[in-house]
Formats: C-alpha cells, structure tokens, sequence
C-alpha cells in the first residue's frame, strides 16, 4: 500500500471484524485494494509488528489444519479504540483520497453512533462539492469544455460522471443516517 495509514486502517478493521491469521489478512487487504495499492509481507509483517508494540494486536498460537500451528491476530480493546477514533476523525487524506476512502468505508459500519457516520459522509461530500480539476490554467481549473486535448477532457469527464454518481450516493446515505429509525445500527 502506498502509505502506512491507509495499511494501519486495514489491518485494524479487519482484526475488528474477528481475529485471523496474517496470511488470511494479507488477503483480505489485498482483495480490497490490491489491485491499486498491493501490499507485500516486507509492508504487512513490519506495519503487524508496531501495531502489537503499541498494544493494539495481540499475537498467539493456535493449532493449524495440518499441524503446522499458526499466529492469529487479535485486536486489543486498545486496538479497537483505535479503530473507532480513526474512522471518527479520519485524516484530510483519508477523505480526498478515494482508494484510502473507500478503505474507510469498509469499516464505517464498525461506528455504531449514525451522527458520527454521517459526519464523516458530509466531510466527503463537501470536498467533492469544492471545484477541482487535473488541469489548470492561469490559477484556475480548466473545464471539460474547454480542454482540447481528447484525452484530457476523457479523464474530465470520467472524473465529473464518477465524482456526481458519489455526490448523490452520498447525499442519499447522509439523509437515511439522518433519518429516525428504532435501529441504532443502520
């Protein structure tokens, strides 16, 4: 993964979900982002370690299914503290950048407060609402309409489709998080 943080929230929101075992783990962060970010054992093992240094994860041996015994992950009451400030007060990063985003979707659920969630959202979505653009010019952005270049105003395009289909996704689970409901976990 390109940055510890974005590794740290994944280690700690899967551990959050029920202990595993690094190789499990490893494959889950690599089924999540993989395919953008990869993360090696040279990242994972190293990033398990401070986190177990700091008392977060807590590491012991089980029996494996051929002998072998295997270290399992466990997150600490420490680890899982943790895990909630992290997806209660994510960094500027965590909002802006939409892989890290997405990261911190996928353990959002873990918040049981809706307020909280939804203050999250709102943070999201006022950063996709602020103008923005790949290219500018002149101190300002430069609009599709304005872009000759063909592959430029694609990227522009796709960017403007993909940033309005997240505006109204998020509009619409703010407004549900929003709503009264006898569930306090929905």
């Amino acid at each position: 993964m390109a940055s510890g943080g974005d590794l740290t929230l994944s280690i700690l929101g899967f551990l959050g979900e029920r202990p595993m075992h690094g190789y499990e783990l490893k494959a889950r962060i690599a089924a999540l982002t993989g395919h953008l970010r990869p993360v090696s054992d040279g990242a994972l093992y190293p990033a398990i370690a401070r986190l177990e240094s700091k008392g977060l994860v807590e590491r012991h041996e089980e029996a494996g299914t051929h002998a072998a015994r295997r270290q399992v992950l466990t997150l600490t009451p420490a680890g899982r503290e943790e895990l909630l400030r992290r997806l209660r007060e994510p960094s500027d990063l965590d909002i802006s950048d939409q892989t890290r985003f997405f990261g911190l979707l996928t353990f959002l659920s873990a918040l049981r407060d809706r307020a909280e969630r939804a203050g999250v959202l709102r943070r999201r979505l006022a950063f996709l609402e602020a103008p923005a653009s790949f290219f500018h010019e002149g101190g300002a952005p430069v609009r599709i309409k304005d872009e000759r270049d063909p592959y430029r105003r694609g990227m522009l395009i796709v960017a403007r489709a993909s940033s309005e289909a997240e505006r109204t996704w998020l509009r619409e689970a703010i407004a549900e998080l929003e709503a009264p409901r006898d569930d306090p976990a929905r």
